[in-house]
Formats: C-alpha cells, sequence, structure tokens
C-alpha cells in the first residue's frame, strides 16, 4: 500500500496515494468529499450528461482501501453525496455496496455543505467526530487546534523532469490538516489560492497523491 507517513498532533498517520488518511493507532480510515452520484446531479441542473461512472469507480477505490487497512472505523469527512437528492438516485446495487463495506465497523458520516442534515443510510451522522486529540470536521476553522478537514478540495504542484506535475494533496502544519477529494468527479483548489495560502501556517508542507506520495513544501 503506497503511502507517506507523517506525525501530526502526536498521532502518526498514513497519507495514502489514493487520497485516504489511515491512522493505525485507532484502525481509522478517513475519506472527504466524495460527491457520489455528481453526474445525476450535473445532469438534473444542467443538462449536461457526464458518463454515471463516477460513483462505482469511488466505490472501488474506497473498497481496495478498505480491504488493505481492515479499519474499525471509517469517516467520511462530509460531502459524500453530491447532494441530498443525489443521494436518493444511488442504485440498489451501490446501496448494497454501501451497506457491505459498513459491515462490521463504525461508519461515521460527518455533515458536509453538499449533504446536510439526516441522510437514509446507516452509521452515525454527526456534525464533527473527536478521536483523542484530533477532531474531525468538514470546513477549517479559524483557530482550530488538532483539526482535520476537507472541503477545499486541495491540489498542489511540482516540477519533475522538466515538466509541471499538478496532483490532489493533503495539505498540513502543527494543527491542521486538509484532505484532499477522494471523489473521481472532483475537481480542486491550488494550494497557492488566497484562502488555503490564509489558512495554512508559513511552514506547511503537502503530500502529493499518486503511485508514490510525495512531501513537499506546500506551493505557494
Amino acid at each position: 500500500m503506497n503511502s507517506h507517513v507523517f506525525t501530526f498532533a502526536g498521532a502518526t498517520l498514513n497519507a495514502l496515494g489514493s487520497g485516504a488518511l489511515w491512522w493505525p493507532e485507532e484502525s481509522l480510515l478517513c475519506v472527504s468529499d466524495l460527491h457520489l452520484c455528481k453526474s445525476e446531479r450535473v445532469a438534473r441542473r444542467s443538462g449536461q450528461s457526464l458518463p454515471p461512472y463516477e460513483t462505482r469507480d469511488t466505490l472501488n477505490r474506497l473498497t481496495s482501501d478498505v480491504a488493505h487497512t481492515k479499519p474499525k472505523v471509517v469517516v467520511c469527512l462530509g460531502d459524500s453525496f453530491d447532494d441530498l437528492t443525489a443521494a436518493a438516485a444511488l442504485s440498489e446495487a451501490e446501496r448494497l455496496w454501501i451497506t457491505r463495506l459498513q459491515a462490521g465497523r463504525r461508519w461515521i458520516w460527518i455533515e458536509g455543505n453538499h449533504d446536510p442534515g439526516p441522510i437514509a443510510f446507516g452509521g452515525d451522522h454527526l456534525r464533527e467526530a473527536k478521536f483523542g486529540r484530533l477532531i474531525f470536521r468538514h470546513i477549517a476553522q479559524p483557530d482550530a487546534m488538532a483539526e482535520i478537514s476537507g472541503h477545499y478540495h486541495p491540489k498542489a504542484h511540482v516540477q519533475a523532469r522538466g515538466r509541471r506535475i499538478s496532483r490532489p494533496a493533503f495539505l498540513y502544519d502543527t494543527e491542521r490538516l486538509i484532505l484532499p477529494a477522494y471523489g473521481t468527479y472532483t475537481g480542486g483548489l491550488r494550494s497557492n489560492s488566497t484562502v488555503l495560502e490564509s489558512l495554512m501556517d508559513p511552514k506547511a508542507l503537502a503530500i502529493l497523491t499518486g503511485p508514490v506520495p510525495t512531501c513537499v513544501p506546500m506551493p505557494r
């Protein structure tokens, strides 16, 4: 399993190449911004047709990460569904797929801005969750401590072999960790955007996802 091991707020964490976060000590797997059924929402709102395979692709990758880590707890860090109508549009096969992933473990759905309020799926539905010192929520809050969040879909770029490589990325400093979006149909916000630069400490680092997760100073 390709990963980059790092320490955050006293916890030893693994940034997986897929964009998931693995915390071995707590047997906890965390993913953010799945945006399941985004193609349905785009078609419903704009009439634009996208290949409707992103939900299965996202669930396939999540299934692989669950199989490799065998977590006791899974935290979905908000915007798991593109909106509540999209959640209702999941096929029966996809609903059963999620049910199978949930079996035998605690599953926590954190409330996001795309999927607020109760969702008709098993598991716990929370605004935020705390494990040890770490607090899990969807959107970063000012002056937060030991906070893990998502929402911004961060991405970072580096120069390698004479070309520019841009990938979804984890961003972290001493008190804040922002996860990349896990969903297949999710864009990204560059790490040098005003909002991410204002949130992150000047010495923040970025871990680029992919076959070999790479840690670099956060590009600004």
